[in-house]
């Protein structure tokens, strides 16, 4: 009996510091590879605890693996933005200004259904109430209101806006998003001409940027608070 006790404590401490190890998410905040990994974890745990035939060891051994796996997987999709999209996957705008993008949900394959559901949980309750719905890759729907409906009710105080719009990412995390450029109608002379204006040497520092259709730029640098400029400030 004490035997099994030692056993399971063990492996309890031993789970505990691999999800500590993993980061502080939610289960439905995960990534793919890290819901396989959360699974595979579950299983391999349960096995030295109730099959005293097997050693403790071969039950760390497997876990202590996961964890390096788990280390270069998170690295690789830092550094490649088409490996990190292939083993991630990568948000897809399932619905737009013209409405819901229908191919999108068959890429995605979900139902009309499960679309009006994920935006009821983000309180919204009619299509005409959305102007872009984004599916990320942890499977949740974040939903961006068309400007009368947005929480600080434009609609009822009668003031003239402008649509939303997404700001676009020009650099995560260090890396330029070559495919986002032409997306926001800049190339990478300008990302280097807003870089210089602030002093910054290395695009490798930069944790994000990312410019909307107003022309206004969010950046900031790894380990520093962040500024916004416009894009007349550059030119």
């Amino acid at each position: 009996m004490l035997n099994i006790i030692a056993r399971s404590v063990i492996v309890y401490l031993l789970v505990l510091i691999v999800f500590r190890l993993m980061g502080k998410r939610q289960l439905g905040q995960m990534q793919p590879f890290e819901l396989v990994l959360t699974l595979i974890i579950a299983d391999l745990a349960t096995i030295p605890m109730a099959e005293l035939s097997v050693p403790v060891l071969h039950g760390v051994v497997p876990l202590l693996t996961l964890v390096v796996v788990h280390f270069f997987l998170t690295v690789i999709c830092k550094k490649s933005v088409k490996l990190g999209n292939f083993i991630s996957g990568k948000p897809i705008i399932v619905i737009n200004p013209d409405g819901v993008d229908y191919k999108a949900l068959e890429q995605l394959n979900i139902s009309i259904d499960d679309l009006f559901e994920s935006i009821r949980a983000a309180g919204y309750f009619s299509l005409e109430q959305v102007h872009y719905a984004i599916m990320e890759t942890n499977g949740n729907v974040n939903v961006m209101p068309k400007a009368e409906f947005s929480p600080v009710t434009n609609g009822d105080m009668k003031l003239k806006i402008e649509e939303s719009s997404l700001p676009v990412t020009l650099i995560s995390e260090g890396t330029i998003m070559k495919n986002n450029l032409a997306l926001a109608d800049v190339d990478k002379a300008f990302v280097e001409k807003v870089l210089k204006k602030k002093n910054i040497k290395k695009i490798s520092s930069v944790l994000v940027m990312t410019l909307d259709h107003s022309g206004q730029i969010y950046l900031q640098e790894k380990n520093k608070p962040y500024s916004v400029l416009t894009a007349k400030d550059v030119k």
